[in-house]
């Protein structure tokens, strides 16, 4: 049986408590944590506070945990995603850097399973050469600060940014050895560069985490299942063949107003088609 997350940026109109209850009364293994000011502000002084409390809750509730660092706006509230890895900005590199180390002490304190990131978008202006050799070196600090936590670092791909493809995380793994694969499996519909259970099967043995939701060929828009394109149990298949026993996390930030509702739907969805492969 494969174990399953709801991503927290799905239910950002819920407190962490309520949000975990729902999780949990659904029959969900774990939670994909986006660190955001709501649900656990990794920027605030007394985050170390937050994430002793965060590993209360999910202890208390039987949750797993995978961290992500996604959030649009956490750094800077009038430029999204920066500053990231690749900014021109030493300083901006280096306070991206801070947040990945603390989302990595989050994980230790909570026992999760990995902390998820990716590149952010080229910025208009950088060099492509440059972006690369800076996100080289934030990667391998941050894999290596990972390491000395006890802790794993996934790289995901994500369309629209420097690093949308599996072939770039190969280029970074090959940089900073230990680097694992978070891998959104609707984000290859959007490039189109492989069938999803296809890259899980080739893929295995690199897999840090996994993301599956429902997209249409070629837009980048996290769906609810049954809605898109995706076919589904291929993939939860080959996350069977493969041994994959790690969480399979469900990320639908935009149905996070009726959060109640789908996330009881999501996992009836993943269950029967888990039933039909």
């Amino acid at each position: 049986m494969l174990r399953y997350a709801y991503n927290t940026n799905g239910c950002a109109h819920h407190r962490l408590e309520d949000a975990l209850d729902l999780i949990a009364e659904a029959g969900y293994a774990g939670v994909a944590l986006t660190l955001d000011w709501q649900h656990l502000d990794v920027t605030a002084d007394d985050y170390e506070v937050q994430a002793w409390n965060l590993g209360v809750l999910l202890r208390e509730r039987g949750l797993g945990l995978v961290v992500e660092t996604g959030a649009r706006f956490l750094l800077d509230p009038r430029r999204k995603h920066e500053p990231t890895l690749m900014s021109p900005e030493a300083d901006g590199r280096e306070r991206r850097l801070d947040m990945l180390t603390r989302a990595l002490d989050v994980c230790a304190a909570c026992d999760g399973e990995t902390v998820s990131f990716w590149s952010g978008p080229l910025r208009d202006g950088v060099a492509r050469a440059d972006a690369w050799a800076w996100l080289e070196e934030g990667v391998a600090a941050l894999v290596e600060r990972a390491g000395r936590r006890g802790v794993t670092a996934s790289f995901e791909p994500e369309p629209g940014h420097l690093t949308e493809h599996l072939a770039d995380y190969d280029r970074l793994a090959a940089a900073a050895p230990g680097l694992r694969l978070a891998l959104d499996t609707g984000h290859l519909l959007v490039t189109g560069e492989q069938d999803p259970a296809a890259a899980v099967r080739e893929r295995g043995g690199q897999l840090g985490t996994v993301a599956v939701e429902d997209m249409d060929r070629g837009v980048h828009l996290h769906k609810p299942f049954g809605t898109g394109d995706v076919d589904v149990p291929p993939i939860l298949a080959a996350l069977a063949d493969v041994g994959f026993t790690g969480l399979v996390t469900v990320e639908l930030s935009r149905e996070s107003p009726r959060a109640h509702e789908a996330i009881p739907e999501s996992i009836a969805f993943l269950k029967a088609a888990e039933g039909a492969r």
